[in-house]
C-alpha cells in the first residue's frame, strides 16, 4: 500500500499526517525537527510520498527525508489555495490538505533544485548578504558624520579611512573595523565565485554579455537551473516576475504592472545588468531597444522591459550554448521571440 505525508513544517518542529489510498488517516502528530524522532514516526511506512511547503525551513526537512528513503515533493505555497485561503487554519488541519492533495494528484509543485545549484545559490546569496552589511555600515558612517556636518566624498579610500579613524568617533570606529572585516570576507567570497564561474559552462557563456560578470553570471545560473525545465523563454521570464500581471473580464482585457512573483533575486540581478550593459555596450541591439523604450516611455518602463528582453536572450543562450553578440544581435532569438 502507498501512503501519502503531509508536513507543515515550522522552526524546531512539524506537524505530519500520514493518509493510506483510500483518505483514511493512518497517524498524525507532532515531531521535532531530528533524524531519528522522524524515523520513528515512520515506522512501518515504507512505501511513502511526502510532501512539504516551500517556505524558507524547507531544506533540512527534504535533506532529512531524503537520507531516510522518501520521495518528496515540495508545495507552491501561494497557489495551494485551500491552505492559504482556509477559514479555519491549524497545524493538523493545513497537513491533512497536503496530504490530500498530494493523494489526488491535485497538488501545485515548486521546482526542487539538485544539491549542486542549492550550493551555488548558498554562496551567491551569502555574498549577496555581505555586501548589503557593508552597505549599511557605510550609511551608518555617513549618518554619524552628518549628525556632527561633516560632508566628504572620498571617506572609503585608504586615507579616506584615516581620516575617518582621526576623528575618533567610538561609532565610527567601530563600523570601520566591521567594514574591514566584511570587506575581507566578501574579497573571499568573490575569489570563490570566480573559480566556480570559470568551472560553469553555462556561466562563462553569460559573462560574453556586456554588464554581466562572474557574480551575476552565477546568480543567474543558480537561480535559472535546468533551462530546459521552461518550454518558452517566456516561462521564464514569467519564473523571473518580468510579465506584465492581466485583468481579464468578458471582452475587457487590461495589462498591469509585472507581477513580480517568482525569483526575486534572478529579477534584481536582470535590473542591474541592464544598466551596466546600457552604459558599456551603447551599439548592442539590447541598448538601442532600451534607448527606444526610455524616449517614448520613461526610464523605469525601459529598464524592466529591457531585462525581460535579456532574459529570452539569456534563455536561447544557454539552450543552444551559444555567447552573445552585440551585432547580428542573435537574430535567430529574435526571430523565435518576435522582437
Amino acid at each position: 500500500m502507498k501512503y501519502y505525508v503531509g508536513l507543515d513544517i515550522h522552526k524546531t518542529f512539524c506537524h505530519a499526517t500520514i493518509m493510506a489510498e483510500d483518505g483514511t488517516i493512518v497517524k498524525s502528530g507532532r515531531i521535532e525537527v531530528d533524524e531519528k524522532k522522524l524515523q520513528q514516526f515512520f515506522i512501518g511506512i515504507e512505501n511513502a510520498e511526502v510532501v512539504i511547503e516551500a517556505s524558507g525551513m524547507w531544506e533540512p526537512y527534504y535533506n532529512l527525508l531524503e537520507r531516510l528513503g522518501y520521495q518528496v515533493v515540495l508545495s507552491h505555497p501561494l497557489k495551494t489555495r485551500a491552505i492559504a485561503e482556509a477559514r479555519v487554519k491549524t497545524d493538523k488541519i493545513d497537513s491533512q490538505i497536503l496530504a490530500h492533495l498530494l493523494r489526488a494528484d491535485l497538488l501545485p509543485r515548486s521546482y526542487i533544485p539538485p544539491k549542486n545549484i542549492r550550493e551555488l545559490r548558498k554562496i551567491v546569496r551569502h555574498r549577496m548578504f555581505l555586501v548589503r552589511n557593508a552597505t549599511r555600515m557605510k550609511n551608518k558612517i555617513r549618518a554619524e558624520l552628518l549628525k556632527r556636518g561633516w560632508k566628504r566624498k572620498d571617506i572609503f579610500t585608504t586615507q579616506g579611512k584615516q581620516w575617518l579613524r582621526s576623528l575618533e568617533i567610538d561609532e565610527i570606529t567601530s563600523c570601520l573595523s566591521v567594514l574591514d572585516q566584511l570587506f575581507l570576507e566578501i574579497k573571499r567570497s568573490n575569489e570563490k565565485i570566480t573559480s566556480l564561474t570559470l568551472q560553469n559552462d553555462q556561466a562563462r557563456i553569460l559573462t560574453t554579455i556586456p554588464g554581466i560578470g562572474y557574480y551575476s553570471a552565477l546568480l543567474i545560473v543558480s537561480e535559472i537551473g535546468d533551462v530546459m525545465r521552461f518550454p518558452s523563454s517566456g516561462k521564464l521570464c514569467a519564473y523571473a516576475g518580468l510579465v506584465p500581471s492581466v485583468h481579464q473580464s468578458g471582452v475587457y482585457q487590461r495589462y498591469g504592472h509585472i507581477t513580480k512573483t517568482g525569483s526575486k533575486y534572478l529579477r534584481w540581478i536582470l535590473v542591474e545588468a541592464v544598466h551596466s550593459h546600457v552604459r558599456f555596450s551603447k551599439s548592442s541591439h539590447l541598448t538601442h531597444y532600451y534607448n527606444r523604450l526610455w524616449r517614448r516611455r520613461g526610464k523605469k518602463v525601459a529598464v524592466v522591459a529591457t531585462a525581460r528582453k535579456m532574459l529570452k536572450v539569456i534563455y536561447w543562450m544557454l539552450k543552444e550554448q551559444k555567447p552573445f553578440r552585440v551585432k547580428g544581435e542573435l537574430r535567430a532569438v529574435n526571430c523565435r521571440e518576435g522582437i
